[in-house]
């Protein structure tokens, strides 16, 4: 069959699940002293699920033993210094900040340099036929306002659209059952997969003059975020995530709440991603993208069988440990089959 040897790979990590819990702390970047070796499988791209590709990376590592041989897993941040070497020989890169970014350095590079690229959004038309988009996990966008602030509980998706292009008449919070303030809509930055996605989402606004675009997707710690009148998308995940501790001192959702769209919350009464939230509208899957040569090797290679038995669906992140890791960090599991699946 193919890509048994993929599954055998697969299988050291499984007889040693109980290493690879989330109780284990995450890191950002390689650790400190650590250069990954030129055969380990590096990426790089979303800020969305970079601290749940760190921690994959902590447990898969440790699954494997000490002293393995075996290729092992590393994910650099979006943010920090301002170029990477990914790993030992590779070029020196900027750093790829966002899903689109990601993806255009693993199309620019091969992989004495990058691996995979993190991304929260899917293939679009631009995007080479070599890659390859594998499925992990279910996330969802909506809107955010800061707690106490003068925004209402829930917009419409024709209020989105007409906050984001800044429409006469729609300026202001009381237009739409909130408290009087002037609307101060925000965006990630311009390579972020949730940007891409919540635009499309809302019907892709012509955006108003009245935008900002620039924090960091995912942070509700940025400064310009501790407003009363703003509005900034963010990961229901990935805000989840934060509130189950998963953060750091930028990594935070701060004083940003998650609000309704179109009278659906975001978050179920138990705090976790509401299921009727993540519909096709504002639900989206979340993708770890490789090259399709690299992925299909035929005969298997050392890089093949690692990245199959990582990301594949006898692999390491569609293990029951990965899917432990996926809820603890806010996201949904894909349906059964799913996980590993390529587009």
């Amino acid at each position: 069959m193919r890509h048994t040897a993929a599954k055998a790979f697969a299988a050291v990590a499984m007889t040693t699940a109980a290493l690879a819990t989330v109780a284990v702390p995450a890191m950002a970047d390689p650790a400190t002293g650590v250069t990954p070796a030129a055969q380990d499988i590096v990426g790089a791209g979303s800020d969305t699920t970079q601290a749940l590709l760190n921690q994959f990376s902590v447990d898969y590592n440790a699954s494997l033993g000490a002293g393995s041989t075996l290729p092992h897993l590393y994910s650099w941040d979006a943010t920090g210094s301002a170029t990477i070497t990914p790993k030992s020989g590779a070029t020196t890169i900027t750093r790829p900040n966002g899903s689109g970014a990601g993806i255009s350095a693993l199309n620019a590079n091969t992989s004495a340099t990058l691996d995979f690229a993190r991304s929260s959004r899917t293939r679009q038309a631009t995007d080479p036929a070599t890659d390859l988009f594998v499925a992990f996990a279910k996330d969802a966008v909506t809107w955010s306002a800061k707690s106490g602030g003068h925004a209402p509980a829930n917009l419409t998706t024709q209020d989105l659209n007409d906050i984001y292009s800044c429409k006469v008449g729609k300026t202001n919070w009381s237009a739409f059952g909130g408290t009087a303030g002037t609307i101060k809509p925000y965006l990630p930055q311009l390579s972020s997969g949730t940007r891409s996605f919540f635009l499309t989402a809302i019907g892709n606004p012509t955006l108003g003059a009245c935008v900002v675009s620039g924090p960091e997707e995912n942070e509700g710690t940025d400064l310009a975020l501790n407003d009363l009148d703003v509005i900034f998308p963010y990961s229901v995940g990935h805000w989840v995530g934060q509130a189950n501790g998963h953060t750091t001192a930028t990594d935070d959702k701060g004083n940003l709440t998650l609000r309704s769209i179109n009278g659906v919350a975001p978050l179920t009464g138990t705090g976790t991603l509401n299921p009727a939230f993540a519909n096709p509208t504002y639900g989206r899957v979340l993708y770890n993208v490789v090259r399709a040569g690299e992925w299909n090797a035929s005969p298997a290679t050392t890089q093949s069988t690692a990245l199959h038995a990582i990301f594949g669906s006898a692999g390491y992140i569609c293990s029951t440990a990965g899917k432990a890791s996926i809820t603890s960090y806010g996201y949904l599991n894909l349906a059964a089959g799913s996980c590993g699946s390529v587009i």
